[in-house]
């Protein structure tokens, strides 16, 4: 890891020590399971992308709840809560928020995950699945990680950026208690677009890998702004699609959404 991901790191380690102790008392949110069709999106609230800038005015935090709700209605499979302080503005609260304002979709936590704890966290405050980051964790801390979600009924976004970490994530499913939930789509794998090393996105790259997509529910992480993308990454072997930028922008989120999981579908 190096620059932009280590820095993210460093940082997550951080909050990771400061993290409380928990006790199964605190676990007694709802947990919401990933419900499934022929084309899905993951809906994202993030206020701000260190690419893009802000992606919302006003207040931090404001009307969380009026846009969970908005992609609630569109359709959205999953909603996406970024987390993370320093560069994307998040909070742990603003995925609370986001839980209680759609008890009935499943809420993600999307952050720079390295320690079990921060699962605990997520799960604490509402959430009924976590993204990993495949590049930031060796198999033991991967492992570890992994066990933790499913001990808590969780699923899990394991994004890769290459052909190396795709084929790390691919591996996994050669356990048969993971390739069963890869098949649930409890374990789905992502490529992200995006290079959290550099910042810079690879257009080309859902296309590249799409050959070395494993057998499982996979998703197109960043850079989909438009039916026609979902579109075209369902015709490459993707069944989801990771939105945030282009639907923090919409004046109609709800509609994209919808037109997003029609085009995929079709």
């Amino acid at each position: 890891m190096s620059d932009f991901l280590q820095t993210m790191a460093t940082g997550s380690r951080a909050r990771a020590a400061e993290a409380p102790q928990f006790s199964s008392r605190d676990f007694d949110k709802p947990l919401v399971p990933l419900t499934l069709g022929a084309f899905d999106v993951i809906a994202e609230i993030k206020q701000r992308s260190p690419a893009e800038g802000e992606l919302v005015s006003g207040q931090p935090g404001a009307g969380l709840a009026a846009r969970a709700r908005a992609y609630a209605a569109g359709g959205a499979a999953a909603i996406s809560v970024l987390t993370e302080p320093s560069r994307f503005d998040g909070e742990l609260a603003h995925l609370e928020e986001v839980a209680a304002a759609v008890p009935g979709t499943p809420v993600m936590r999307k952050d720079f995950l390295v320690d079990p704890v921060q699962v605990l966290e997520a799960r604490k405050a509402g959430a009924s699945g976590v993204l990993l980051i495949a590049a930031m964790l060796p198999d033991k801390e991967l492992r570890a990680m992994l066990d933790c979600a499913w001990e808590h009924g969780m699923f899990v976004l394991l994004e890769s950026f290459d052909n190396n970490d795709l084929l790390r994530s691919s591996r996994l499913l050669e356990v048969p208690a993971e390739a069963e939930r890869a098949a649930s789509g409890q374990l789905l794998i992502g490529v992200n677009t995006r290079n959290l090393r550099t910042l810079e996105v690879d257009a080309a790259r859902l296309e590249k890998l799409a050959p070395s997509l494993p057998a499982a529910k996979c998703v197109a992480e960043s850079g989909l702004a438009s039916a026609a993308d979902a579109g075209r990454v369902a015709a490459w072997g993707y069944s989801l699609a990771l939105v945030g930028t282009a639907l923090m922008r919409s004046d109609d989120p709800a509609g994209l959404i919808a037109a997003m999981r029609k085009a995929g579908a079709a």
